[in-house]
């Protein structure tokens, strides 16, 4: 018994009396001699309830636990990266009942004039497949980017949502490629089929976000005007437009209320654009 926790019973907290006050403590030592926990892409994720804005039916779609992640940066065209987990597989969300599918922040935003040609054009003949995994696998993460898309066009979205789609798709596509490199070991001329269909997804994002910029307002894509046009500069450094994106670059750099930010991403970009033209140059 401790002395410290006597007459406690008296209360009608006897239990705690003979507890180690100092057994917490203890278990947090031990748990940081043994190192940190290395949690699996399952750990990371939940079954989340959604109800379907075209049929009304609740299904359950997987989604990132919140503060279960650990961010470890972006790529140059702002991709995000996660230790253990490539979180565009979870991006697109998919009703099982009627296919209809999109990104989960447009997901809920559906007319009722959309909704009637997703049931007429989707719902009437889609084959969806059915999985069972704890998780989604790249297979099944890409097709139900391909659903979203589709779903895009039927539904007649906007400009910058079917380019989003593009943008995703690419970014889930570069994923694919690394973890069929790292995991799967395959050879480059089997991985060069998934690198084209990065850069057509890439060059469609482009393209159409270009389009939006003309013709829809801030923000777009949940992106404000200075991200996205950095956004657009890095893809064209990536698809070789080295010209096209300086000239967005350029823009970036001399805006007067441009985020210090962006612009400091801007001339890191601005360096690597030079440099690459420098080394197309040497290889003509």
């Amino acid at each position: 018994m401790s002395d410290l926790l006597f007459g406690l019973a008296a209360l009608g907290l006897g239990h705690l009396q003979d507890v180690d006050i100092f057994e917490e403590l203890t278990k947090k030592e031990k748990a940081a001699e043994a190192g940190p926990v290395i949690l699996e892409e399952k750990d990371m994720i939940f079954d989340k309830k959604t109800v379907c804005p075209v049929c009304d039916t609740e299904f359950m779609t997987k989604s990132l636990k919140a503060g279960k992640t650990r961010f470890l940066g972006n790529d140059k065209d702002l991709r995000p990266m996660y230790e253990g987990i490539d979180a565009q597989k979870y991006d697109v969300v998919l009703c099982p009942h009627c296919g209809y599918a999109a990104l989960g922040r447009y997901f809920p935003h559906v007319t009722t004039k959309q909704a009637k040609l997703i049931k007429e054009n989707i719902s009437k003949k889609v084959r969806l497949h059915t999985y069972s995994g704890d998780t989604y696998s790249y297979e099944e993460a890409l097709e139900r980017y391909q659903l979203a898309l589709a779903n895009a066009l039927v539904k007649q979205a906007r400009t910058s949502e079917k380019a989003y789609i593009c943008l995703k798709n690419a970014w889930l596509l570069r994923g694919y490629l690394q973890f069929l490199s790292q995991e799967k070991k395959l050879p480059e001329n089997q991985l060069e089929p998934v690198r084209e269909l990065e850069k057509a997804n890439l060059k469609n994002a482009y393209k159409g976000l270009s389009e939006a910029v003309q013709s829809e307002s801030y923000p777009i894509c949940g992106m404000d005007e200075g991200t996205l046009d950095y956004l657009l500069a890095a893809v064209a450094m990536e698809l070789g437009d080295y010209d096209g994106a300086g000239k967005i670059v350029a823009n970036i750099l001399i805006a007067p209320n441009m985020n210090p930010r962006i612009k400091d991403k801007a001339r890191d970009l601005k360096d690597e654009i030079v440099q690459k033209k420098k080394e197309a140059k040497k290889a003509e």
